[in-house]
């Protein structure tokens, strides 16, 4: 993946519990600023590669559902999957965990695959004009909440 952003964050916890938190996607909206809650899709009920979630969404007074797909899966080392509306992907978002001698460093990446023709229609669902400044935005309180959860 060739990611536009990347946000990273040192936590003082262990690889194995930053991993374990961030791969159960149904912990998801106690973190996420516009995540609002994830549940597993299609018969599946935990975090391997290939596994569906149904992601709940929303910016202000605007909701939207988005399906997603793991795509990487590499326990305590890296989680992760794709996004799509209907069977169009249109952004992919990875956890990169590394061990580091406090504890980890972990990294939040996003790449939009969005063609230009789709950003005005996806402007009306979420609300959202400034896409990357909103994911940059979303990724630092989002990292910053995952430390709170797994340092305590």
């Amino acid at each position: 993946m060739d990611p536009d952003i990347e946000v990273s964050r040192e936590m003082a916890a262990a690889p194995e519990a930053v991993f374990n938190a961030i791969s159960d996607i149904t912990r998801m909206g106690e973190w996420s600023p516009e995540n609002v809650s994830c549940e597993w899709i299609d018969g599946h009920d935990h975090a391997e590669l290939g596994a569906m979630w149904l992601g709940h969404n929303r910016n202000g007074d605007k909701e939207w559902k988005t399906k997603a797909r793991v795509i990487e899966f590499e326990p305590n080392r890296r989680f992760a999957f794709e996004c799509m509306a209907r069977d169009f992907v249109f952004a992919k978002w990875a956890y990169t965990v590394e061990e580091t001698e406090g504890g980890c460093r972990v990294t939040e990446s996003t790449q939009d695959l969005r063609p230009e023709s789709v950003k005005q229609v996806s402007f009306e669902i979420s609300g959202v004009e400034d896409r990357a400044a909103h994911n940059r935005a979303g990724m630092e309180t989002t990292l910053a909440r995952i430390a709170a959860a797994v340092e305590a």
